[in-house]
């Protein structure tokens, strides 16, 4: 198995929803330990804190831009402080641009295999009775029929599950996030836009694993609803301080109680997500960005904030690929 499913994935996946959820910050619930060992992993983390950053190399200039896939009111002064960037760039890189989402679109409606069981038994059919209630009423409280729950893949259930119950209300509002705002911003401005990555990145990535393992997954998908909503508050009030590996650390340490797994399952599954959601997708988005440069001289590549730290980190690797890194303040 593959992937291990938090409150993060709302990071760096393409979900919509309105950021209203209140409450308890998960960083606020940390040990005096816990909060110490996250103080040295964020010390040691190349290019730790910092959502805007200008690299350079040669004639060619790169802003980059840590978004946040989901709305949040606070996004005001991110959008004022980054939309001249795009305005003036001659090119945008996102994850998913409108290209790719008219192609998924397009897959999904001709493939509902994509994300529903088409052929063989139905999740009740494959998992305990107990298990399968728990994870129908969970359904059922973000506002999708147990009848429709019990026809999905097991991995995509398990992502619809991630979604804290309080952004359900306002899902269907069409807030959107970074992501789209500057996406809106750059089509007003007749500025280019193209992914850096095939729009089945992330379907290919979620398939992964046996069905045993996906159905794991998703049984392991059964977060405390208390907890997964302090996981979203903390990553919201981090996104905003700037300090996204505080809350990846967070979600790190908060792996270890879920129900039903080892502590030191739990780590190596952290991990393996880790490898497969960032790192490996970062390295593979490095030549994509070269191209880019070779074609334009003053891009941006907007993509989500969790992409940005550490040492296989996108600003890392730039550094690494030759571009000179300096942060771009709030104002």
């Amino acid at each position: 198995m593959r992937r291990f499913l938090t409150a993060l994935c709302l990071m760096f996946l393409p979900l919509q929803a309105a950021a209203l959820c209140e409450g308890a910050d998960y960083l606020d619930t940390l040990t005096a330990d816990e909060r110490a060992s996250i103080d040295a992993i964020i010390a040691d983390t190349p290019f730790a804190k910092g959502l805007v950053w200008q690299a350079t190399r040669g004639d060619t200039t790169l802003h980059v831009i840590g978004t946040m896939h989901i709305y949040d009111p606070r996004l005001g002064p991110i959008v004022l402080r980054t939309a001249p960037l795009v305005k003036a760039a001659d090119l945008l890189l996102v994850e998913a641009g409108p290209e790719a989402e008219a192609q998924m679109s397009a897959a999904l409606q001709s493939d509902p295999g994509l994300i529903f069981i088409t052929d063989g038994p139905t999740l009740p059919e494959q998992l305990p009775e107990d298990a399968w209630q728990a994870l129908a009423d969970a359904a059922t409280a973000r506002q999708i029929p147990a009848f429709m729950a019990a026809k999905m893949q097991p991995w995509y259930l398990a992502l619809t599950l991630a979604i804290p119950t309080c952004t359900i209300a306002d899902l269907a509002s069409g807030a959107r996030g970074l992501d789209h705002l500057l996406m809106d911003i750059a089509a007003q401005s007749n500025v280019p836009i193209e992914a850096v990555e095939p729009w089945d990145t992330l379907f290919r990535l979620m398939q992964d694993g046996t069905p045993e393992e996906q159905l794991e997954l998703l049984q392991m998908g059964l977060v405390d609803p208390q907890t997964q909503t302090a996981l979203f508050v903390s990553m919201l009030n981090s996104y905003f301080t700037e300090n996204v590996v505080a809350i990846w650390e967070a979600s790190r340490i908060s792996s270890k109680d879920v129900p039903g797994l080892d502590p030191a399952r739990a780590k190596e599954l952290f991990a393996e997500t880790e490898q497969v959601i960032l790192i490996d997708r970062n390295h593979a988005w490095i030549p994509r960005i070269d191209a880019a440069a070779q074609a334009q001289d003053n891009i941006v590549l907007a993509v989500g904030a969790a992409h940005l730290p550490g040492v296989d980190g996108v600003l890392n690797l730039l550094q690494s690929d030759g571009w000179t890194l300096t942060p771009v303040p709030a104002p």
